[in-house]
């Protein structure tokens, strides 16, 4: 829950990021997305991370979300250092332990709204019937029940976005990380999607989203700050 040494992570630290640099190659010279990063996210904490454009905080929430690895420094999660994990290992952890959710919401176009929230059932082998029927526990659980045969483009952004919670709470992952989740929305419609996500983490999901609007982050029981790829502050 607050900025970490060079220590091991605890029972208590769902995320453990440990000195972390994320350097990409620009022209003849390099950009530091993370500088020497070290942050605690604890179990069942709500975080918001902040900061302009540019500063980082989507770049965490890829090491985080094991989509991008470290230039240097250590990436926990769950305890499990993801820095030097083999891929099919790396694949089997994000599977099993993260959900996404994302602005653009990535629901598959010809797929319906169960067969949407089924996909990540699909690669954890789960037969037909038990993730159909999963399918149709979680559209209920995120108010899509009238809704289940339809396809992306016959709902709302709302409705979209709802699909896309139900997808990343699937496999039923202890921390669900969010891209500006409101982004598209309109603020009737991104209130609704706040509160859904209140309600995951008063279920005792961890969850960390990124935003750039104060009223989102005020959502979550802690802020982190981003500012030329350090964090600024933590409040």
């Amino acid at each position: 829950m607050i900025l970490s040494d060079s220590d091991a992570p605890t029972p208590t630290d769902v995320v453990h990021l440990d000195g972390v640099r994320k350097i990409y190659p620009m022209g003849d010279g390099q950009v530091a997305a993370l500088a020497n990063v070290s942050m605690r996210f604890q179990r069942g904490s709500f975080w918001a991370i902040m900061g302009p454009s540019g500063s980082g905080k989507s770049t965490m929430l890829n090491m985080i979300g094991c989509l991008d690895r470290p230039t240097s420094g250590r990436c926990f999660i769950n305890g499990s250092d993801t820095s030097d994990l083999p891929d099919d290992r790396l694949s089997e952890l994000r599977l099993r332990t993260l959900g996404f959710v994302f602005q653009n919401f990535n629901l598959i176009p010809q797929l319906s709204v169960t067969e949407n929230i089924q996909l990540p059932l699909f690669y954890l082998g789960w037969d037909t019937q038990r993730s159909a029927e999963r399918g149709r526990q979680l559209a209920e659980t995120v108010g899509l029940a009238e809704r289940l045969n339809h396809r992306p483009t016959e709902l709302s952004g709302g409705q979209q976005q709802r699909v896309a919670i139900a997808r990343a709470l699937a496999n039923d992952p202890p921390i669900l990380l969010a891209d500006e989740p409101t982004g598209n929305l309109d603020s009737t419609t991104g209130n609704q999607i706040l509160q859904l996500l209140e309600s995951l983490h008063r279920e005792g999901r961890t969850i960390i989203l990124v935003t750039h609007e104060t009223e989102v982050a005020r959502r979550a029981s802690g802020r982190l700050h981003m500012l030329d790829g350090k964090i600024d502050r933590v409040n």
